[in-house]
């Protein structure tokens, strides 16, 4: 039987095996945190896929979440190995420059739509660093 450290390698490379997974993963290592409807809302995904993505991230141990009232916010879980935080960095490197400042734009674009409408679905959350 695996020990305990292959067994929570097995898990990462299996949550990280999705293309919306690994491109939470790459929002969370630029911008520290993200709400669902964040998620949401970059991905053009819907509420449900988002949180269904958000929680198998954080049944790998990848990703932590914080409630603050109806919103959960998520960001790299910190209590994670200093090998697995660089084979994060490493993924998130990996990913084709193009895909990403898509995703920024996306980002960028959103957090302004937020910033601009006090009624938004979910309100923006202090950023981690």
């Amino acid at each position: 039987m695996p020990d305990e450290a292959v067994q929570q390698l097995s898990r990462t490379f299996k949550a990280l095996s999705e293309p919306t997974r690994l491109e939470i993963v790459a929002l969370l290592l630029r911008h520290g945190e993200l709400c669902v409807c964040d998620a949401e809302a970059i991905l053009g995904v819907t509420q449900s896929k988002a949180s269904r993505h958000l929680r198998y991230l954080h049944a790998a141990g990848i990703v932590e979440d914080r409630r603050d009232g109806l919103w959960v916010h998520y960001g790299l879980a910190e209590r994670g190995s200093v090998e697995r935080r660089r084979l994060l960095q490493t993924v998130g490197r990996l990913l084709p420059e193009t895909r990403v400042a898509g995703l920024e734009a996306r980002y960028r674009a959103w957090m302004a739509k937020k910033d601009a409408s006090p009624g938004a679905s979910c309100r923006a959350a202090p950023r981690r660093a």
